[in-house]
């Protein structure tokens, strides 16, 4: 059975994201760590196709929780590298800034709530900032690890990876200064060309 998923290039080189990414961080959190749950989701499914072929026997418990948390850490993993750009390079909040203001009342009051929401995650996990096409509203939920809270189907316009290996090389435990930097990086182009999809 051929791999299923691959590791996708990123839309900027490995130093682009400095100095709020640094060039040695970036590398590794997308080669080795990205690069582990795909290579843990292909394996899995590999395990469950050779289980269907010759009627061997596997942890079905297991095997699910494992083939949910690496692939849901891979689609995490890509969404969040191409809504995250280059300083200066992301453009303006537009459409669902908007939509932002409507809600949240500002685009500030926004980013305080996203920011609270983010470094409060316990352990490792992401927040996210999801979109409910059938009733028009934007949610921000924190994930934990990279499957759990996550409300079925809803989807995710925006990412930040709060697992240590995201950014314990440049701020080593100080999450909230990371995701302070995050704002900086930003990319509205790609939020809003994701939120286009679900009109």
């Amino acid at each position: 059975m051929d791999n299923l998923y691959s590791l996708p290039d990123l839309p900027y080189g490995y130093a682009d994201l400095a100095p709020h990414i640094s060039e040695e961080q970036l590398t590794i959190h997308h080669t080795k760590h990205h690069q582990g749950y795909v290579n843990g989701a292909n394996t899995i499914f590999k395990i469950l196709d050779d289980a269907r072929k010759n009627g061997s026997e596997y942890d079905v418990k297991a095997t699910q929780r494992e083939l949910s948390f690496n692939v849901a850490g891979h689609l995490l993993h890509a969404l969040f590298w191409t809504k995250i750009a280059p300083a200066g390079k992301g453009g303006e909040p537009g459409d669902i800034g908007k939509l932002l203001e409507k809600e949240f009342g500002s685009i500030e009051r926004f980013k305080e709530e996203f920011t609270k929401v983010a470094v409060s995650v316990e352990g490792s996990g992401w927040a996210v900032l999801a979109y409910d096409p059938l009733v028009k509203k934007l949610m921000i939920m924190q994930i934990e690890k990279h499957n759990m809270n996550l409300v079925p189907s809803l989807p995710v316009l925006m990412a930040v990876d709060v697992w240590e290996h995201a950014y314990y090389l440049d701020y080593k435990n100080e999450r909230g200064k990371f995701v302070e930097a995050f704002w900086n990086i930003v990319n509205w182009n790609g939020i809003n060309e994701r939120f286009k999809k679900f009109q």
